[in-house]
């Protein structure tokens, strides 16, 4: 017996046959993350972080808890960008980088101000090497610094895209000691650019890096 297949039932067989879409995939699972959980975690960090601000000196137990709800927070934000690495955010991939940090300033659980001159989009590792040295540059800070507030700058230069990450916080930052440091590093070097770090003891940390084109 012969079975004849409809106009949906073809249509349905070709679909199951076809090639599963993986960039259509990944783009969504980004936005889902980046734009649900991530978001989500931020804007209840900042509402901790605004209780801590307003909870009596005294009440010393409750700040010191809601300081330790906030560290955590702070620490499961890192971990979800730990397994979303590669997965960079739709905002990059689609909008260049100065939108990309833009998106980062709002999820930051410290206040951001963002100064990007960015007309000429860069290659696409120079562009994601650049969002994840800002990344984990705020992250950074909002673990140690001690900051109230955070200046991200971006340029072209040269065929290059110089980054600079600037906080208020308490400086003393050793870059040859402490795996966040470190890791900026690594990242930078692995795209053929280079890195600075100023951190004099109370005067804030500044990170400072160049990534070539031709990364």
């Amino acid at each position: 017996m012969t079975v004849q297949l409809g106009t949906i039932g073809r249509r349905d067989v070709e679909a199951s046959a076809a090639p599963v879409d993986e960039v259509a995939v990944r783009k969504r699972i980004e936005r889902d993350l980046h734009d649900g959980a991530q978001q989500r975690l931020v804007s209840l960090g900042l509402e901790v972080h605004g209780a801590v601000e307003v909870t009596p000196p005294e009440l010393t137990e409750l700040r010191s808890r809601l300081g330790r709800i906030s560290a955590d927070l702070v620490e499961i934000l890192e971990e979800l960008r730990r397994l979303t690495r590669g997965l960079h955010p739709a905002v990059l991939s689609e909008g260049g980088l100065e939108p990309a940090l833009k998106a980062l300033a709002r999820w930051s659980p410290l206040p951001v101000e963002v100064n990007a001159h960015l007309e000429q989009r860069a290659p696409e590792p120079v562009e994601v090497g650049a969002y994840y040295l800002v990344s984990e540059a705020l992250t950074n800070a909002a673990k140690h610094s001690g900051a109230s507030l955070v200046r991200v700058e971006a340029e072209v230069r040269d065929r290059a895209v110089v980054v600079a990450v600037r906080d208020d916080g308490v400086g003393g930052a050793d870059p040859t000691r402490g795996s966040g440091l470190i890791g900026l590093r690594d990242r930078v070097e692995i795209l053929g650019g280079s890195i600075a770090v100023s951190s004099r003891p109370g005067e804030g940390t500044t990170i400072r890096a160049t990534l070539p084109f031709a990364a």
